[in-house]
């Protein structure tokens, strides 16, 4: 059963710039499109983009513009660059399939931003 594993969060000043990675534990297929998902606290998970085996990408328009998808299928590995970051995207972000499946959920990576 596949799982991720997610790193890169930390604290972080408005405006700053945060690099969010995350491996596949497990055998995921590079032909599954993947996404990344932040969940704030006391609220469900939220979408926030998504990468398909092709590399066409999809955001919340929450983000557009601020982060970027990527993958590297030979690694097994998604990220996310954020950029121009908000007290708003403060959560804990993780990476599964897309669509979500509930049993593929790691342990996530925490992101605030707040000066």
């Amino acid at each position: 059963q596949a799982q991720f594993v997610e790193s890169g969060g930390g604290l972080v000043q408005p405006g700053g710039s945060l690099r969010l990675s995350c491996i596949a534990a497990g055998s995921i297929s590079s032909g599954s499109a993947m996404g990344w998902y932040r969940q704030a606290p006391g609220k469900q998970h939220e979408f926030v983009a998504l990468i398909t085996p092709g590399r066409r990408t999809s955001y919340a328009d929450s983000v557009k513009g601020r982060f970027t998808i990527s993958r590297d299928n030979a690694k097994n590995m998604v990220f996310l660059q954020m950029d121009s970051l908000k007290p708003d995207d403060t959560a804990v972000y993780y990476c599964n399939t897309f669509p979500r499946v509930e049993a593929y959920w790691g342990q996530g990576t925490q992101v605030t931003v707040s000066s």
